[in-house]
């Protein structure tokens, strides 16, 4: 069959990829020079099925409105007026209980869990690397009350068969060293050593350089402008190189998708949520990070990718506004330089933001788009695309080629918005 897939980010490139596997006639297009270019470009570096869930919590309202009193808050919202935000926040408020949080934070654990196993596969077929650890996440606690409430996802990770461990101050210290220099700075933490590191873009531009040489084609500098229907099916995609044509088509557009879906009909509840990333030279090896710490208090992760440390963090309610912010970037300098005073100089890092296409309730869009037979949809991942990239690519190919795939889908699909 021959498959267009739209976007080259790493959800694109793993569904061309796992697609191509498949047997398919694969090609790829996207607006930028080379894969990989966008939201996968400088993300968080996490790999994280046990940190995989939904925004919207039971306590998220109350928690939502300190977050913005903050100083340095994890959360900023932009008054703008904007159907589709509005529409997206009643949405999300919807969800905000107790019940939906479960059910949601289940569906992206699972799938979070079967991508871990993927690109694990993945990395023992073909001896792909891309600064890649394997020793686990921290969740840190600064203080006692995070430290209390640390059950409430414990207990749905006890379900679902994450492993965890919980850490007092000590042990914490012995997990990552450089912690040592800060004792009074925490509590304790989360220690979920099934989670992974690793840089998202080096891996969506190597795994690209393998689909391509197994067959698959990548269009680059292709701007796409609108989908053509007819009876029920996409019958090209509209570029400004083009009309290009296929049997079947993949959206992976991320925050983007909703605009072009919109042409047939199509309502895919997605916003963009704005993320912020530093990226830091490991000045000190022994001050630096081994792997990923998460600074519960100001949701920033601090990750070890090679000779660098990414930090990343900010959920920012802004439309699709590319603007660096300095208080972003000083939220970012706080968290870092207050838990790895000596690991690298803030001032020397590369200051980043991209744009997280989000669900109001967390998991991503996979499968069939409805009212067309041969469109089908991989996209909404929020802040896990990294996490849920090649599980994702791995069920869309089967979905796609009509095979059983190996974990239940149908909750993920477009369908659980009806009504």
């Amino acid at each position: 069959m021959r498959i267009l897939i739209l976007g080259a980010g790493v959800i694109g490139v793993t569904s061309a990829w796992y697609l191509t596997e498949a047997g398919h006639e694969v090609t790829v297009i996207d607006r930028q020079a080379q894969a990989g270019m966008e939201t996968s470009f400088a993300n968080a570096g996490q790999v994280s099925p046990g940190m995989s869930a939904p925004w919207a919590g039971p306590d998220t309202p109350r928690k939502a409105i300190l977050w913005m009193m903050m100083r340095h808050r994890p959360l900023v919202f932009w008054p703008i007026p904007d159907p589709a935000l509005i529409g997206w926040v009643a949405r999300f408020l919807r969800e905000c209980n107790a019940e939906a949080y479960a059910r949601n934070k289940g569906r992206m654990v699972r799938l979070a869990e079967y991508s871990r196993d993927k690109l694990r596969d993945l990395r023992h077929v073909t001896g792909i690397s891309y600064d890649d650890r394997q020793r686990g996440l921290l969740q840190l606690f600064r203080n006692q009350a995070q430290a209390d409430h640390v059950g409430d996802d414990t207990a749905v990770l006890d379900t679902l068969g994450v492993p965890y461990t919980i850490l007092d101050r000590a042990a914490c210290i012995a997990h990552e060293p450089a912690l040592a220099a800060v004792p009074e700075k925490f509590v304790g933490g989360l220690l979920l050593p099934g989670d992974e590191t690793g840089d998202a873009h080096l891996f969506t531009q190597r795994l690209a350089a393998l689909a391509a040489d197994k067959g698959a084609v990548f269009r680059f500098g292709t701007t796409i402008q609108r989908l053509n229907t007819e009876a029920g099916r996409i019958t090209g995609v509209v570029t400004d190189k083009g009309v290009l044509t296929a049997d079947s088509y993949v959206v992976c557009l991320g925050s983007h998708a909703p605009a072009l879906l919109r042409g047939p009909g199509i309502h895919l509840p997605v916003y963009p949520v704005k993320g912020y990333s530093l990226t830091v030279p490991v000045g000190n090896e022994a001050g630096a990070p081994q792997s990923t710490v998460m600074d519960e208090t100001f949701k920033v992760a601090i990750t070890r990718l090679g000779d660098r440390i990414r930090i990343g963090g900010t959920a920012e309610l802004a439309g699709f506004s590319n603007r660096l912010r300095e208080p972003r970037r000083r939220t970012l300098e706080h968290s870092f330089t207050d838990l790895f005073p000596n690991a690298g100089d803030p001032k020397a890092g590369t200051f980043w933001t991209g744009l997280r296409p989000m669900t109001p309730d967390g998991p991503p869009v996979i499968g069939a788009a409805g009212g067309f037979d041969n469109l089908w949809l991989n996209t909404g991942h929020g802040t896990l695309g990294w996490t849920m990239a090649c599980g994702s690519g791995a069920l869309l190919a089967d979905l796609v080629s009509g095979r059983r795939p190996n974990i239940e889908h149908a909750d993920l699909s477009l369908d659980r918005y009806a009504g």
